[in-house]
């Protein structure tokens, strides 16, 4: 009975301390579970995202979405989705007769995020929607503008904000422990060795690193400071000779300044692996390493990394599961989703002025 009593207290702190901070809380269950198509069947949605429907309570697979109808199929079998809720990508339209089909998750190349969350807002469907949310601001704005009209809710696959690392940073930086922020730093990369991958083409990634990866420092730099940046300054460092880079960039260090005084320094590589977050208040400082992995984050707080913090349990027994369940929950409740389509939208209109700042090499002033 004590050790229920604990777990229960625990449960309760943890979902206190995410709403405190601005994140999802552990809803109840409601009895009913939504339905998910995934449109996508690569890497990430095969390979991440379907797997975690076992650890949902209040979301479901229920129908698949791609172009290659055998490897639909043998998913379907895989997973126990009825043949009659396969689609590819010329009758995806079709969803819209489909009851069970509450949700479409878009997994796809950047280039192709407008367009699906758009039709899937078109077929009555609501959207969560893999980040980057788009190839140009102009994009983003279309796609909150098609959900809107539709009347359905729109959300961006920014799973760490239903991580309990980084909810745990976040908790302890709002209630002060290492005092005053004053500096934000963070280094995204990874070694990217596939020259023909889809992430390398400019016109379906947008971009390079700095969409890809650069992005988890971009919007952790948001929600660690709470701030939203005023001016940002970057440089890039690409060597045109590698095959890899011929049409995307590979490091872009970038600087963020904030309206409290706060700095942000952050670079994004393809050319290296790393995944760090450090914050320095004048009193301390929360570090993290891995930061934003899909498991394994490590987190320390106080002058160095002599004592590491165990989180408090997240709002989904993993980040992927509170993220589906988290929209679920929200159409349930009739609620706005933590990460909307605005979210997004944010963080490309900065990731434009970081790319601007580098041609034009000049601090870009950022509109309120």
């Amino acid at each position: 009975m004590f050790d229920q009593n604990r777990r229960n207290l625990v449960l309760a702190g943890g979902a206190l301390a995410a709403s405190a901070a601005g994140f999802p809380a552990h809803a109840a269950a409601p009895e009913r579970k939504l339905g998910y198509a995934i449109v996508g069947l690569g890497g990430y949605g095969l390979g991440i995202i379907i797997p975690q429907f076992a650890n949902c309570r209040n979301s479901k697979l229920v129908a698949l979405v791609s172009g290659d109808a055998a490897k639909a199929k043998r998913v379907a079998a895989e997973y126990g989705v009825p043949e009659r809720n396969l689609y590819d990508y010329q009758n995806f339209d079709r969803i819209r007769d489909n009851p069970d089909i509450d949700i479409v998750y878009i997994c796809l190349p950047v280039s192709m995020h407008a367009e699906y969350t758009i039709r899937a807002a078109k077929a009555g469907k609501h959207v969560l929607c893999e980040k980057p949310m788009a190839v140009s601001s102009a994009e983003c704005e279309s796609m909150i503008a098609a959900c809107r009209q539709a009347g359905r809710k729109l959300m961006i696959g920014y799973r760490c904000h239903f991580e309990a690392t980084n909810l745990e940073a976040v908790r302890r930086a709002r209630a002060g422990e290492i005092g005053k922020l004053r500096y934000f730093r963070s280094e995204h990369g990874f070694t990217f060795n596939n020259p023909n991958a889809w992430r390398l083409k400019k016109a379906m990634s947008g971009g390079g690193s700095m969409m890809d990866i650069g992005i988890y420092a971009l919007n952790a730099a948001r929600y660690m400071t709470g701030e939203e940046p005023s001016a940002v300054y970057a440089q890039e460092t690409t060597d045109r000779n590698d095959p890899r880079f011929r049409e995307v960039e590979d490091m872009i260090g970038f600087q963020l300044e904030f309206p409290s005084g706060v700095v942000g320094s952050c670079m994004s590589m393809y050319s290296a692996n790393q995944n760090h977050i450090l914050l320095m208040g004048d009193k301390g400082r929360i570090e993290m390493e891995p930061a934003t992995a899909y498991k394994g984050n490590r987190l320390w707080v106080g002058s160095g990394r002599g004592e590491e913090v165990t989180p408090r349990p997240g709002p989904g027994v993993t980040q992927f599961a509170g993220q589906l369940d988290h929209l679920a929950q929200c159409i349930l409740q009739n609620k706005e989703p933590i990460v909307p389509g605005e979210e997004g939208l944010k963080d490309m209109r900065i990731i434009e002025a970081i790319y601007r700042s580098v041609r034009e090499q000049k601090r870009i002033v950022l509109k309120a």
